[in-house]
Protein backbone atom coordinates (compact mmCIF):
# COMPACT_ATOMS: atom_id res chain seq x y z
CA UNK A 1 0.00 0.00 0.00
CA UNK A 2 1.43 3.78 -1.43
CA UNK A 3 1.73 6.37 1.55
CA UNK A 4 -0.28 9.59 1.95
CA UNK A 5 1.37 12.06 3.85
CA UNK A 6 -1.71 14.45 5.81
CA UNK A 7 -0.65 18.37 5.24
CA UNK A 8 -0.90 20.19 8.25
CA UNK A 9 -3.48 21.85 9.42
CA UNK A 10 -5.67 23.08 12.56
CA UNK A 11 -8.50 21.77 13.86
CA UNK A 12 -11.00 22.77 16.74
CA UNK A 13 -10.54 21.35 19.78
CA UNK A 14 -12.78 20.62 22.72
CA UNK A 15 -10.59 20.49 26.09
CA UNK A 16 -13.71 20.91 28.14
CA UNK A 17 -14.48 17.10 29.33
CA UNK A 18 -12.70 15.31 32.79
CA UNK A 19 -13.89 12.17 31.03
CA UNK A 20 -14.70 11.12 27.45
CA UNK A 21 -15.93 7.36 26.72
CA UNK A 22 -15.33 6.30 23.11
CA UNK A 23 -17.98 3.30 21.83
CA UNK A 24 -21.67 3.45 23.33
CA UNK A 25 -22.45 -0.14 23.71
CA UNK A 26 -23.19 -1.29 26.90
CA UNK A 27 -20.18 -1.05 28.43
CA UNK A 28 -20.12 2.46 27.22
CA UNK A 29 -23.56 3.34 28.23
CA UNK A 30 -23.09 2.52 31.49
CA UNK A 31 -19.43 4.25 32.21
CA UNK A 32 -20.86 7.28 30.81
CA UNK A 33 -23.46 7.45 33.07
CA UNK A 34 -21.61 6.21 36.30
CA UNK A 35 -18.70 9.33 35.55
CA UNK A 36 -21.06 11.72 34.79
CA UNK A 37 -23.27 10.57 37.90
CA UNK A 38 -20.19 11.40 39.95
CA UNK A 39 -19.75 14.85 38.98
CA UNK A 40 -17.35 14.62 35.78
CA UNK A 41 -17.62 16.15 32.82
CA UNK A 42 -18.57 13.50 30.73
CA UNK A 43 -18.80 13.11 26.72
CA UNK A 44 -19.44 9.75 24.95
CA UNK A 45 -18.77 9.10 21.47
CA UNK A 46 -20.53 6.57 19.36
CA UNK A 47 -19.75 6.18 15.97
CA UNK A 48 -23.37 4.88 14.84
CA UNK A 49 -26.67 7.02 15.36
CA UNK A 50 -28.39 4.93 18.32
CA UNK A 51 -26.99 3.70 22.12
CA UNK A 52 -26.70 0.08 22.79
CA UNK A 53 -24.48 -1.92 20.39
CA UNK A 54 -25.61 -5.18 19.93
CA UNK A 55 -28.67 -4.75 22.27
CA UNK A 56 -29.90 -2.53 19.62
CA UNK A 57 -28.15 -2.09 16.06
CA UNK A 58 -26.71 -5.51 16.34
CA UNK A 59 -30.32 -7.17 16.57
CA UNK A 60 -29.61 -9.51 19.48
CA UNK A 61 -32.60 -11.12 20.61
CA UNK A 62 -31.63 -11.92 24.20
CA UNK A 63 -29.84 -11.00 26.95
CA UNK A 64 -27.71 -13.55 28.57
CA UNK A 65 -28.09 -14.84 31.99
CA UNK A 66 -27.98 -11.93 34.67
CA UNK A 67 -28.33 -14.48 37.57
CA UNK A 68 -25.67 -17.40 38.82
CA UNK A 69 -28.89 -19.80 38.87
CA UNK A 70 -29.72 -18.63 42.09
CA UNK A 71 -29.88 -14.73 41.81
CA UNK A 72 -28.82 -11.77 40.08
CA UNK A 73 -25.25 -10.98 40.18
CA UNK A 74 -25.54 -8.00 37.56
CA UNK A 75 -26.44 -5.33 39.59
CA UNK A 76 -26.09 -1.54 39.95
CA UNK A 77 -27.10 -0.24 36.53
CA UNK A 78 -27.06 -3.41 34.41
CA UNK A 79 -29.85 -4.62 37.06
CA UNK A 80 -31.74 -1.23 35.94
CA UNK A 81 -31.10 -1.77 32.72
CA UNK A 82 -33.04 -5.41 32.35
CA UNK A 83 -35.88 -4.18 34.68
CA UNK A 84 -36.87 -1.42 32.46
CA UNK A 85 -36.79 -4.17 29.71
CA UNK A 86 -39.04 -6.36 31.16
CA UNK A 87 -41.53 -3.23 32.07
CA UNK A 88 -42.09 -2.71 28.36
CA UNK A 89 -42.36 -6.33 27.20
CA UNK A 90 -45.49 -7.33 28.71
CA UNK A 91 -44.90 -11.55 27.04
CA UNK A 92 -41.79 -11.40 29.36
CA UNK A 93 -42.44 -12.39 32.90
CA UNK A 94 -40.97 -9.64 35.57
CA UNK A 95 -39.09 -12.36 37.88
CA UNK A 96 -37.10 -13.57 34.50
CA UNK A 97 -33.33 -13.39 34.51
CA UNK A 98 -32.24 -15.03 32.23
CA UNK A 99 -32.58 -15.25 28.78
CA UNK A 100 -34.56 -12.23 28.54
CA UNK A 101 -35.81 -11.11 25.09
CA UNK A 102 -34.77 -7.64 23.88
CA UNK A 103 -37.24 -5.44 22.36
CA UNK A 104 -34.08 -3.52 20.42
CA UNK A 105 -36.29 -0.39 19.90
CA UNK A 106 -37.52 -0.28 23.64
CA UNK A 107 -33.54 -0.47 24.46
CA UNK A 108 -32.83 1.72 22.22
CA UNK A 109 -34.19 4.73 24.62
CA UNK A 110 -33.41 2.96 27.93
CA UNK A 111 -29.94 3.65 27.40
CA UNK A 112 -30.66 7.32 25.82
CA UNK A 113 -32.34 8.36 29.07
CA UNK A 114 -30.02 6.90 31.32
CA UNK A 115 -27.42 8.32 29.92
CA UNK A 116 -28.67 11.35 29.39
CA UNK A 117 -30.23 11.32 32.50
CA UNK A 118 -26.86 11.14 34.33
CA UNK A 119 -25.46 14.39 33.09
CA UNK A 120 -23.58 13.28 30.09
CA UNK A 121 -23.18 14.58 26.97
CA UNK A 122 -23.50 11.88 23.24
CA UNK A 123 -22.17 12.60 20.24
CA UNK A 124 -23.77 10.40 17.49
CA UNK A 125 -22.07 9.35 14.01
CA UNK A 126 -18.81 10.27 15.01
CA UNK A 127 -16.13 8.06 14.41
CA UNK A 128 -12.51 7.92 16.52
CA UNK A 129 -10.08 8.69 13.67
CA UNK A 130 -6.40 8.80 15.48
CA UNK A 131 -5.01 9.25 18.90
CA UNK A 132 -1.70 11.81 20.00
CA UNK A 133 0.01 10.81 22.82
CA UNK A 134 2.98 12.46 24.94
CA UNK A 135 5.33 9.40 24.75
CA UNK A 136 5.07 8.83 28.41
CA UNK A 137 1.51 6.88 28.86
CA UNK A 138 -0.81 10.05 28.67
CA UNK A 139 -3.38 10.17 25.71
CA UNK A 140 -2.91 13.81 24.81
CA UNK A 141 -5.61 14.33 22.73
CA UNK A 142 -8.40 12.32 20.27
CA UNK A 143 -9.13 13.20 16.68
CA UNK A 144 -12.99 12.36 15.56
CA UNK A 145 -14.51 12.49 12.15
CA UNK A 146 -18.04 13.27 11.40
CA UNK A 147 -20.31 16.19 9.50
CA UNK A 148 -17.95 18.63 11.12
CA UNK A 149 -14.91 17.43 9.61
CA UNK A 150 -11.95 16.24 12.09
CA UNK A 151 -12.46 18.14 15.54
CA UNK A 152 -10.10 16.91 18.55
CA UNK A 153 -11.19 16.29 22.12
CA UNK A 154 -9.05 15.84 25.23
CA UNK A 155 -10.07 15.06 28.86
CA UNK A 156 -8.20 13.71 31.90
CA UNK A 157 -9.35 10.53 31.41
CA UNK A 158 -10.54 8.41 28.42
CA UNK A 159 -12.41 4.85 28.72
CA UNK A 160 -12.06 2.74 25.99
CA UNK A 161 -15.28 0.61 24.99
CA UNK A 162 -14.97 0.25 21.21
CA UNK A 163 -14.72 -3.76 21.86
CA UNK A 164 -11.75 -3.79 19.69
CA UNK A 165 -9.68 -1.70 21.86
CA UNK A 166 -9.06 0.89 19.19
CA UNK A 167 -7.98 4.01 21.57
CA UNK A 168 -5.27 1.59 23.41
CA UNK A 169 -3.79 -0.02 20.23
CA UNK A 170 -3.75 3.16 18.40
CA UNK A 171 -1.75 4.69 21.75
CA UNK A 172 0.42 2.08 22.20
CA UNK A 173 -0.44 -0.17 23.99
CA UNK A 174 0.29 -4.32 24.11
CA UNK A 175 -2.58 -6.12 23.19
CA UNK A 176 -3.42 -10.36 22.06
CA UNK A 177 -5.62 -10.65 19.11
CA UNK A 178 -7.28 -14.07 18.93
CA UNK A 179 -5.63 -17.31 19.33
CA UNK A 180 -2.68 -17.36 20.33
CA UNK A 181 -0.90 -19.73 18.21
CA UNK A 182 -3.08 -19.25 15.30
CA UNK A 183 -4.88 -15.84 15.20
CA UNK A 184 -8.02 -17.40 14.72
CA UNK A 185 -10.78 -15.13 15.41
CA UNK A 186 -14.22 -16.48 16.70
CA UNK A 187 -16.94 -16.47 13.67
CA UNK A 188 -19.23 -13.27 13.70
CA UNK A 189 -22.71 -13.77 13.00
CA UNK A 190 -25.25 -11.07 11.51
CA UNK A 191 -28.67 -11.21 13.36
CA UNK A 192 -32.09 -10.80 12.08
CA UNK A 193 -35.72 -10.56 12.84
CA UNK A 194 -38.56 -12.36 10.49
CA UNK A 195 -42.27 -10.82 11.44
CA UNK A 196 -45.33 -12.14 10.72
CA UNK A 197 -44.10 -15.65 11.97
CA UNK A 198 -47.28 -17.90 13.13
CA UNK A 199 -47.13 -17.63 17.36
CA UNK A 200 -48.00 -20.93 18.60
CA UNK A 201 -46.36 -23.09 15.80
CA UNK A 202 -43.27 -21.31 17.20
CA UNK A 203 -43.72 -21.01 21.19
CA UNK A 204 -45.03 -24.90 20.70
CA UNK A 205 -43.76 -26.20 17.69
CA UNK A 206 -40.34 -27.79 18.01
CA UNK A 207 -37.09 -26.22 19.39
CA UNK A 208 -34.99 -24.53 17.24
CA UNK A 209 -31.91 -24.11 19.02
CA UNK A 210 -28.61 -26.52 18.33
CA UNK A 211 -29.18 -28.11 21.81
CA UNK A 212 -32.12 -29.77 20.45
CA UNK A 213 -30.83 -33.21 18.35
CA UNK A 214 -34.29 -33.02 16.80
CA UNK A 215 -34.12 -29.43 15.83
CA UNK A 216 -35.00 -28.68 11.99
CA UNK A 217 -31.93 -27.08 11.87
CA UNK A 218 -29.97 -30.13 11.66
CA UNK A 219 -31.73 -31.14 8.54
CA UNK A 220 -31.23 -27.75 6.70
CA UNK A 221 -27.36 -28.35 6.96
CA UNK A 222 -28.03 -32.17 5.90
CA UNK A 223 -29.89 -31.49 3.07
CA UNK A 224 -27.30 -29.01 1.28
CA UNK A 225 -29.76 -27.13 -0.68
CA UNK A 226 -28.89 -23.85 1.41
CA UNK A 227 -25.34 -23.68 0.99
CA UNK A 228 -25.05 -20.67 3.22
CA UNK A 229 -26.30 -22.35 5.94
CA UNK A 230 -22.87 -24.47 6.61
CA UNK A 231 -23.64 -25.03 10.70
CA UNK A 232 -26.18 -25.33 13.34
CA UNK A 233 -25.76 -22.25 15.17
CA UNK A 234 -29.11 -20.70 15.82
CA UNK A 235 -30.42 -19.13 18.90
CA UNK A 236 -34.07 -17.66 18.59
CA UNK A 237 -36.88 -15.43 21.03
CA UNK A 238 -39.49 -13.69 20.37
CA UNK A 239 -39.04 -10.39 20.49
CA UNK A 240 -42.75 -8.74 19.80
CA UNK A 241 -46.11 -10.08 18.39
CA UNK A 242 -45.60 -12.54 15.76
CA UNK A 243 -41.82 -11.32 15.59
CA UNK A 244 -38.94 -13.25 16.42
CA UNK A 245 -35.20 -12.85 16.48
CA UNK A 246 -32.65 -14.40 15.51
CA UNK A 247 -28.86 -14.73 16.21
CA UNK A 248 -28.12 -17.92 13.59
CA UNK A 249 -25.72 -18.72 11.58
CA UNK A 250 -21.60 -17.78 11.80
CA UNK A 251 -19.75 -15.93 9.22
CA UNK A 252 -15.99 -17.06 9.23
CA UNK A 253 -13.01 -14.97 8.89
CA UNK A 254 -14.29 -11.82 9.77
CA UNK A 255 -11.82 -9.23 11.44
CA UNK A 256 -13.30 -5.99 13.08
CA UNK A 257 -10.29 -4.43 12.26
CA UNK A 258 -10.34 -4.88 8.88
CA UNK A 259 -13.06 -2.66 7.31
CA UNK A 260 -13.31 -4.89 3.66
CA UNK A 261 -13.34 -8.06 5.92
CA UNK A 262 -16.56 -6.58 7.71
CA UNK A 263 -18.02 -4.74 4.67
CA UNK A 264 -17.62 -8.49 2.73
CA UNK A 265 -19.40 -10.33 5.81
CA UNK A 266 -22.45 -7.69 5.88
CA UNK A 267 -23.28 -8.48 2.18
CA UNK A 268 -22.92 -12.37 3.02
CA UNK A 269 -24.93 -12.07 5.92
CA UNK A 270 -27.76 -9.93 4.40
CA UNK A 271 -27.80 -13.36 1.61
CA UNK A 272 -27.66 -15.56 5.13
CA UNK A 273 -30.89 -14.05 6.84
CA UNK A 274 -32.87 -14.47 3.46
CA UNK A 275 -31.49 -18.48 3.41
CA UNK A 276 -32.84 -18.55 6.76
CA UNK A 277 -36.18 -17.50 5.94
CA UNK A 278 -36.43 -19.95 3.40
CA UNK A 279 -35.53 -22.67 5.02
CA UNK A 280 -36.90 -22.54 8.07
CA UNK A 281 -40.45 -21.57 5.78
CA UNK A 282 -39.30 -25.18 4.35
CA UNK A 283 -38.34 -27.37 7.41
CA UNK A 284 -40.86 -25.37 10.29
CA UNK A 285 -43.77 -24.73 8.19
CA UNK A 286 -46.02 -24.54 10.94
CA UNK A 287 -44.03 -21.69 12.43
CA UNK A 288 -42.35 -19.89 9.35
CA UNK A 289 -44.81 -20.45 6.04
CA UNK A 290 -45.85 -16.90 5.81
CA UNK A 291 -42.73 -15.23 7.72
CA UNK A 292 -40.90 -12.23 6.25
CA UNK A 293 -37.49 -11.09 6.98
CA UNK A 294 -38.05 -7.84 8.32
CA UNK A 295 -35.30 -6.59 9.82
CA UNK A 296 -31.22 -7.32 9.12
CA UNK A 297 -28.82 -5.64 11.30
CA UNK A 298 -27.02 -2.69 10.73
CA UNK A 299 -24.00 -3.77 13.06
CA UNK A 300 -22.11 -6.87 12.51
CA UNK A 301 -21.91 -9.28 15.43
CA UNK A 302 -18.43 -9.39 16.18
CA UNK A 303 -16.97 -12.18 19.13
CA UNK A 304 -13.83 -10.91 19.44
CA UNK A 305 -10.78 -8.98 18.11
CA UNK A 306 -7.99 -7.27 20.68
CA UNK A 307 -7.28 -7.79 24.36
CA UNK A 308 -5.41 -5.49 25.95
CA UNK A 309 -2.19 -6.58 28.47
CA UNK A 310 -3.28 -4.91 31.54
CA UNK A 311 -1.99 -5.21 34.97
CA UNK A 312 -3.13 -8.19 35.50
CA UNK A 313 -4.18 -11.02 32.84
CA UNK A 314 -7.68 -13.47 34.10
CA UNK A 315 -6.90 -16.81 33.03
CA UNK A 316 -8.87 -20.06 32.38
CA UNK A 317 -7.46 -21.05 35.34
CA UNK A 318 -8.90 -18.37 37.43
CA UNK A 319 -12.30 -18.91 35.90
CA UNK A 320 -12.38 -22.81 36.78
CA UNK A 321 -10.83 -22.03 40.46
CA UNK A 322 -13.90 -19.58 40.77
CA UNK A 323 -11.21 -17.27 42.09
CA UNK A 324 -11.85 -13.86 43.87
CA UNK A 325 -10.15 -10.70 44.02
CA UNK A 326 -9.71 -7.72 46.66
CA UNK A 327 -10.01 -5.48 44.13
CA UNK A 328 -12.73 -6.87 41.91
CA UNK A 329 -15.05 -4.25 40.57
CA UNK A 330 -17.62 -6.88 39.34
CA UNK A 331 -18.56 -10.74 39.24
CA UNK A 332 -19.37 -13.15 36.41
CA UNK A 333 -21.21 -16.20 35.63
CA UNK A 334 -20.99 -17.08 32.17
CA UNK A 335 -20.22 -20.34 30.57
CA UNK A 336 -17.04 -20.33 28.66
CA UNK A 337 -19.01 -19.79 25.32
CA UNK A 338 -15.92 -19.31 22.03
CA UNK A 339 -17.29 -20.41 18.64
CA UNK A 340 -16.22 -22.62 16.60
CA UNK A 341 -13.71 -21.73 13.77
CA UNK A 342 -14.71 -23.04 10.30
CA UNK A 343 -12.27 -25.93 10.39
CA UNK A 344 -13.98 -26.81 13.99
CA UNK A 345 -17.20 -26.48 12.50
CA UNK A 346 -16.86 -29.14 9.88
CA UNK A 347 -15.01 -31.64 12.38
CA UNK A 348 -17.57 -31.10 14.32
CA UNK A 349 -20.77 -31.77 11.84
CA UNK A 350 -18.52 -35.04 10.65
CA UNK A 351 -18.60 -36.16 14.67
CA UNK A 352 -15.02 -36.21 14.96
CA UNK A 353 -14.55 -33.51 17.73
CA UNK A 354 -16.73 -32.45 20.50
CA UNK A 355 -16.95 -28.67 21.06
CA UNK A 356 -19.27 -28.71 24.10
CA UNK A 357 -15.92 -30.22 26.27
CA UNK A 358 -14.67 -26.88 25.98
CA UNK A 359 -18.11 -25.12 27.36
CA UNK A 360 -16.91 -25.22 31.27
CA UNK A 361 -20.70 -24.24 32.87
CA UNK A 362 -20.87 -23.51 36.53
CA UNK A 363 -22.63 -24.86 39.04
CA UNK A 364 -26.05 -23.11 41.39
CA UNK A 365 -24.54 -20.06 42.95
CA UNK A 366 -21.21 -19.80 41.67
CA UNK A 367 -18.76 -17.39 40.25
CA UNK A 368 -15.92 -15.16 39.90
CA UNK A 369 -14.27 -12.26 39.97
CA UNK A 370 -13.25 -9.93 37.31
CA UNK A 371 -10.33 -7.72 38.84
CA UNK A 372 -10.11 -4.05 38.47
CA UNK A 373 -6.73 -4.53 37.23
CA UNK A 374 -7.82 -6.20 34.21
CA UNK A 375 -9.42 -2.20 32.94
CA UNK A 376 -5.60 -1.05 33.57
CA UNK A 377 -3.66 -0.98 30.56
CA UNK A 378 -0.01 -1.48 31.43
CA UNK A 379 1.65 1.52 28.75
CA UNK A 380 -1.33 4.06 29.24
CA UNK A 381 -1.65 6.22 32.60
CA UNK A 382 -4.98 7.93 31.50
CA UNK A 383 -6.68 5.33 29.63
CA UNK A 384 -9.24 2.29 30.74
CA UNK A 385 -11.01 -0.20 29.14
CA UNK A 386 -14.13 -2.03 29.35
CA UNK A 387 -16.31 -4.61 27.67
CA UNK A 388 -15.21 -7.71 25.55
CA UNK A 389 -11.33 -6.22 25.49
CA UNK A 390 -10.11 -6.10 29.00
CA UNK A 391 -6.96 -7.86 29.88
CA UNK A 392 -8.26 -11.85 29.99
CA UNK A 393 -7.18 -15.13 28.13
CA UNK A 394 -8.87 -16.37 24.73
CA UNK A 395 -11.00 -18.89 26.64
CA UNK A 396 -12.18 -16.43 29.64
CA UNK A 397 -13.17 -13.52 26.67
CA UNK A 398 -15.66 -16.28 25.47
CA UNK A 399 -17.27 -15.86 28.98
CA UNK A 400 -17.09 -12.17 29.75
CA UNK A 401 -17.95 -10.72 26.52
CA UNK A 402 -21.56 -10.91 26.72
CA UNK A 403 -23.85 -8.06 27.83
CA UNK A 404 -24.24 -8.38 31.26
CA UNK A 405 -21.30 -8.66 32.40
CA UNK A 406 -19.72 -5.69 29.91
CA UNK A 407 -22.65 -3.37 31.83
CA UNK A 408 -21.07 -4.22 35.02
CA UNK A 409 -18.00 -3.59 34.22
CA UNK A 410 -18.48 -0.49 32.28
CA UNK A 411 -19.91 1.17 35.69
CA UNK A 412 -17.29 0.22 37.29
CA UNK A 413 -15.06 1.63 34.48
CA UNK A 414 -16.96 4.95 34.58
CA UNK A 415 -16.65 5.71 38.21
CA UNK A 416 -13.17 4.91 38.38
CA UNK A 417 -12.36 7.18 35.64
CA UNK A 418 -14.31 9.95 37.87
CA UNK A 419 -12.20 9.00 40.50
CA UNK A 420 -8.99 9.39 38.62
CA UNK A 421 -10.28 12.62 37.26
CA UNK A 422 -10.07 14.19 40.24
CA UNK A 423 -6.49 13.93 41.03
CA UNK A 424 -4.32 16.66 39.32
CA UNK A 425 -1.26 13.62 38.67
CA UNK A 426 -4.00 11.67 37.13
CA UNK A 427 -2.94 7.85 36.87
CA UNK A 428 -5.68 4.98 36.85
CA UNK A 429 -3.39 2.64 38.24
CA UNK A 430 -3.11 4.46 41.53
CA UNK A 431 -6.98 4.80 42.02
CA UNK A 432 -8.12 3.84 45.70
CA UNK A 433 -9.59 0.30 45.18
CA UNK A 434 -11.46 0.32 48.03
CA UNK A 435 -12.99 3.77 47.59
CA UNK A 436 -14.24 2.38 44.25
CA UNK A 437 -15.84 -0.75 45.61
CA UNK A 438 -17.15 1.04 48.38
CA UNK A 439 -18.89 3.85 45.84
CA UNK A 440 -20.05 0.41 43.63
CA UNK A 441 -21.87 -1.36 46.54
CA UNK A 442 -23.42 2.30 47.81
CA UNK A 443 -25.02 1.82 43.87
CA UNK A 444 -26.12 -1.58 43.94
CA UNK A 445 -23.39 -3.87 42.84
CA UNK A 446 -22.90 -7.09 43.95
CA UNK A 447 -19.37 -7.63 45.39
CA UNK A 448 -19.44 -10.06 48.43
CA UNK A 449 -17.05 -10.32 50.61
Amino acid sequence: MNIYTLKEKKIQLDDSWDVIVIGGGPAGCTAAAAAAREGSRTLLIEATGCLGGMGTSGLVPVFCPFSDKEKIIYRGLAEKVLNEMKKGMAHVDDKKLDWVPIDCELLKRIYDDMVVGSGAQVLFNTFLSAVDTDGQGNVTAIIVSNKAGLTAYKAKVYIDCTGDADLCAWAGASFQKGDEKTGDLQPATLCFTLSNVDENGFLYGVYLHSNNPDSPIYDIVKSGKYPLITDVHINCHQVGPSTIGFNAGHLWNVDNTDPLSVSRALIQGRKMAASYRDALAEYHPKAFSNSYLSNTAALMGIRETRRIIGDYLLTVDDYLARRRFSDEISVNSYYIDVHSTKNEAELSNAGKIDLKKREHRYGKGEFHGIPYRCLTPKELRNVLVAGRSISCDRMVQGSIRVMPSCLAMGEAAGLAGALAARNDNVNVHEVDVDVLRQRLREEGAFLPD
